[in-house]
């Protein structure tokens, strides 16, 4: 991580939700906020379905915010031409979760690679082809591999292409959407090693969206927590990890794997009961009121706000 604290990428309250049915509406993303500074790694973190990925996609204009607004340097990024959005990729990229479904299997891999380099216009013949294999050379593929197609590679080798395709139109600012979770756990490491080696490299700021909360520590300078389209703490990596305070953080880091069988014994394992509330049309409240054993009464009825309650430790709970 870069000793800076310019701030980079400015979420203010965003908000996605998509219609379901004429009436109801699925709150993905309900009120967000946050802020990702220069050459840093903000991790965002929770169960399959909180909005972690909307949010992502959200940020980078895939997804129209419903509420709220994104900033990238000060700039607005929701509501701009189409000329505007296409110079804003050029600083903003994402790598996909899916090797397999985000590559086009009718593509070479140096077409892959290069799509962003042709639609800016940025390098012509000889120079994208010296372009290109700076990118091969960058994630570990051979200069031969650009004539091969996405269906010859590994899921790990196919990560790294897409990799390359977010880096070859030299961005700022990368969305990582759960770039691991869909490869072997002997890959995953090398994945997380070579981001963190470009980061350095190349001086990148990362939204780095898991749920494999031990590899969110190892890449992260700060992670938060979403719940139900609510972001529910928001700490350095470190602090987050040694003292958790949102019970459902608390009960997140109880359920990580130990790899000392004794250890992960006498373990203090915290088990969620209750149900999940429905992310349509949800009641007015803790989304967390269901399944948490400190609920108190003004938890079915107020909302927390996240605040600061330590040194850069924000949390939303009526506990604090």
């Amino acid at each position: 991580m870069l000793d800076n604290n310019e701030v980079l990428v400015q979420v203010k309250d965003l908000k996605k939700h998509f219609k379901v049915g004429r009436k109801q509406n699925l709150k993905a993303v309900d009120g967000v906020s946050f802020d990702i500074k220069l050459g840093e790694t903000l991790g965002l973190v929770g169960e399959s379905g909180c909005g972690k990925t909307t949010c992502g996609r959200t940020i980078m204009g895939l997804y129209d915010a419903t509420a709220g607004e994104v900033f990238f340097k000060g700039e607005t990024i929701h509501k701009k031409s189409a000329k505007d959005k296409l110079a804003l990729t050029k600083k903003m990229q994402i790598i996909f979760q899916d090797p397999y479904a985000s590559l086009n299997p009718r593509m070479t891999v140096g077409d892959i690679i290069c799509e962003g380099i042709d639609i800016h216009d940025l390098y012509r013949g000889k120079e994208r082809t010296i372009r290109l294999h700076e990118l091969l050379d960058l994630v570990g593929l051979n200069h031969e591999h650009a004539s091969r197609f996405p269906h010859e590679f590994s899921g790990g080798q196919r990560q790294r292409i897409g990799i390359a395709r977010a880096l070859a139109i030299e961005p700022e600012f990368i969305v990582c959407d759960e770039p691991i979770s869909a490869l072997d756990v002997s890959i995953q490491a090398q994945v997380v090693n070579l981001l963190i080696q470009l980061q350095e490299q190349l001086g990148l700021t990362y939204l780095f969206i898991a749920h494999d909360l031990s590899m969110v520590k190892h890449i992260s300078d700060r992670v938060g927590v979403m719940y139900l389209g609510h972001m529910v703490e928001l700490t350095k990596s470190e602090n987050l990890y040694k003292k958790p305070l949102h019970p459902y953080t608390q009960a997140l880091l109880s359920a990580i794997p130990e790899p000392d069988p004794d250890y992960s014994q006498s373990k203090n394992r915290i088990h969620l009961d209750g149900e999940i509330p429905s992310p349509i049309n949800p009641s007015p409240g803790c989304r967390f009121v269901t399944r948490c054993s400190y609920k108190k009464e003004v938890c079915h009825f107020v909302t927390p706000v996240i605040k600061e309650v330590e040194k850069e430790h924000f949390v939303a709970c009526h506990l604090f």
